[in-house]
C-alpha cells in the first residue's frame, strides 16, 4: 500500500515561488503520481501529473508556472511552483493512481482506489 506524506506548503507573495514535497513509501512503480489541489467552496482540480516513464501532464492553469518531478528513485515527488497567483491558494494534495495514466488524472480525476495524502496549506497573497 503507497503511503504519501507533503511538504512545504507555507505563505507566499504574489509573483513568489514555493516547492512542494511528498515522501513516498509503499510506491508502485507503475502508479502515476502528481498533484492535486482544493480551495474553499471549489472542487478538486488535478494539476499536474508523472508517468512511470517521467513523462508529465499539466493542466492550463498552472502550464508554465509548475513543474513536477521525482528523484532518481521515485522516492519523493516535487512541485515547483512560480509567479504564484493569489488563486493559487488552496490545500495541495500528492496522489498515487496504480489503474490510470498521468494525463486521464488530469482530465478526467482519480478513481477509486487512488491514494491521497493528508494535504499542506499554500497561501498566496497579493
Amino acid at each position: 500500500q503507497v503511503h504519501l506524506g507533503e511538504s512545504g506548503g507555507g505563505s507566499a507573495q504574489a509573483g513568489g515561488s514555493l516547492t512542494l514535497s511528498c515522501g513516498t513509501s509503499g510506491y508502485n512503480n507503475r502508479a502515476c503520481m502528481g498533484w492535486f489541489r482544493q480551495a474553499p467552496g471549489k472542487q478538486r482540480e488535478g494539476l499536474a501529473s508523472i508517468d512511470s516513464d517521467r513523462s508529465a501532464t499539466y493542466a492550463d492553469s498552472v502550464q508554465g508556472r509548475f513543474t513536477i518531478s521525482q528523484d532518481k528513485d521515485k522516492k519523493t515527488l516535487y512541485l515547483q511552483m512560480t509567479s504564484l497567483k493569489p488563486e493559487d491558494t488552496a490545500t495541495y494534495y500528492c496522489v498515487a493512481d496504480g489503474a490510470r495514466s498521468g494525463a486521464y488524472v488530469i482530465e478526467y480525476g482519480l478513481g477509486p482506489l487512488a491514494t491521497w495524502g493528508t494535504g499542506t496549506q499554500v497561501t498566496v497573497s497579493s
